[in-house]
């Protein structure tokens, strides 16, 4: 028998998803070269980092052809918006390249909210209901909120690195909510418009699928923490921590996800000729037993990733490259383990607002239990120094939540740096 074609990829990003990315298609016998781009130290274990802007069109394309890349994952959002898969397909100059992540179209599910509020009105799926403001009707804006029952959720419409979402208890909290994103403009132009939706109530879940816009897999759900504070208290952030699989999912809740959400997102998408391939997320809420869409995302999420990443026992990497072939993309199963994932983000003092960088990390040798995901963290002079907001992301793996979150905890006490901050309670609410 022939030997499969070994494959160059490229993953871009610098976060602790494209690391956990990297850690499970690194695994891959398939693999015969990984580079991703820019990178972190965490990557620059197990992979090659190439310096470059992955906002810089001519910087990714010379970086595809001088490294004979078959394979282009794309970590962050922006790429995806801007129109990235667009430009690589209409290049006369790349041959033979597969992206994974969707054409601009496609990705205006995440890139504009009032855009994914349409969709799904127009296909009947689900989701809050909702009104869109901008800057010549802010007055009216604030009248609606008056016939509203609080609390109020008010979006930005474009993109704002998962903090342009605000869940306001008060009439006076919405206004300045209101004020800050239109007129002092908080976001830029990702604020030049709202969505203001009535409130769920509910539990949330993060649902993800690997699509070539035909059929779909289902990858390992996750719950992920938001919020700063524990018991979900304070500003949004990126993320928190996440555990996999979410304990509250069962069989008939996830027909209803399939049924309502999934399939109708996906055929919408074709009725509409939006191509679309890639992973898709459903941010979803759970209201008594019923599923309505919060967000879509067009890539996976963070730090959902380096929870879901170590529950697939398939070859990803195979996954992703028959995904050109409908036949045999459909044909392929998709392996989880029954185990149970916790993830636990560790920060610098301050974020998501202010922080310091720049401190010395210690004890990153002492864990060997659980799987270690670099975000915001550099080497200098042979030393581990925090440089970004999320600094670590540590995720264990054990026979249930309670074990895995026990482990997770312990190997979380060995690592120390200043100001270091972590919530203590993620995935606690889940342990009945």
């Amino acid at each position: 028998m022939n030997e499969p074609k070994k494959i160059n990829v490229l993953i871009l990003g610098s976060g602790g998803r494209e690391h956990a990315l990297a850690w499970k298609i690194q695994q891959s016998p398939l693999i015969k070269n990984l580079y991703v781009a820019p990178g972190n130290t965490g990557t620059n274990l197990i992979a090659e980092n190439l310096e470059i802007n992955i906002n810089n069109y001519t910087e990714i394309k010379n970086a595809i052809i001088s490294h004979s890349i078959t394979i282009l994952i794309v970590g962050p959002e922006k790429p995806l918006v801007s129109g990235l898969h667009d430009k690589l397909i209409d290049d006369p100059e790349i041959r033979n390249l597969q992206v994974v992540g969707p054409k601009k179209e496609a990705a205006k599910l995440e890139g504009s909210k009032l855009f994914a509020k349409k969709f799904m009105q127009r296909h009947s799926i689900p989701t809050a209901d909702f009104q869109s403001f901008n800057e010549k009707n802010i007055v009216e804006a604030k009248n609606h909120l008056k016939h509203m029952s609080s609390p109020f959720v008010i979006k930005a419409d474009g993109l704002a690195a998962g903090k342009g979402v605000f869940i306001c208890s008060t009439l006076r909290e919405g206004e300045e909510v209101i004020d800050d994103i239109i007129l002092r403009k908080k976001f830029g132009e990702a604020g030049s418009k709202i969505v203001i939706e009535s409130f769920l109530t509910g539990i949330e879940l993060s649902v993800f699928i690997l699509t070539n816009g035909e059929s779909y897999k289902v990858l390992p759900t996750a719950k992920d923490y938001k919020r700063i504070g524990e018991n979900n208290s304070g500003l949004n952030t990126g993320g928190m921590g996440a555990v996999s699989p979410v304990s509250f999912l069962n069989n008939a809740l996830m027909d209803k996800i399939k049924t309502k959400i999934i399939e109708p997102t996906l055929s919408g998408l074709k009725k509409e000729n939006i191509e679309y391939s890639g992973f898709l997320f459903f941010g979803l809420i759970n209201v008594n037993g019923e599923p309505f869409v919060i967000e879509y995302n067009v890539r996976l999420g963070d730090p959902e990733t380096q929870a879901i990443m170590p529950r697939i026992e398939s070859d990803l990497l195979d996954l992703l490259h028959d995904m050109g072939s409908s036949s045999m993309f459909e044909k392929k199963t998709l392996k989880l383990s029954h185990d149970t994932t916790t993830t636990v983000i560790l920060t610098s003092g301050g974020y998501p607002e202010k922080y310091e960088t720049g401190y010395e990390i210690f004890g990153i040798d002492k864990i060997n239990e659980s799987n270690l995901f670099h975000a915001g963290m550099k080497l200098k002079n042979q030393k581990c120094l925090t440089s970004g907001g999320r600094v670590l992301a540590i995720t264990a793996k054990a026979n249930d939540l309670e074990q895995s979150i026990k482990k997770c905890y312990k190997d979380i006490e060995k690592i120390k740096f200043k100001d270091l901050y972590f919530r203590k309670d993620i995935g606690r609410d889940l342990i009945k």
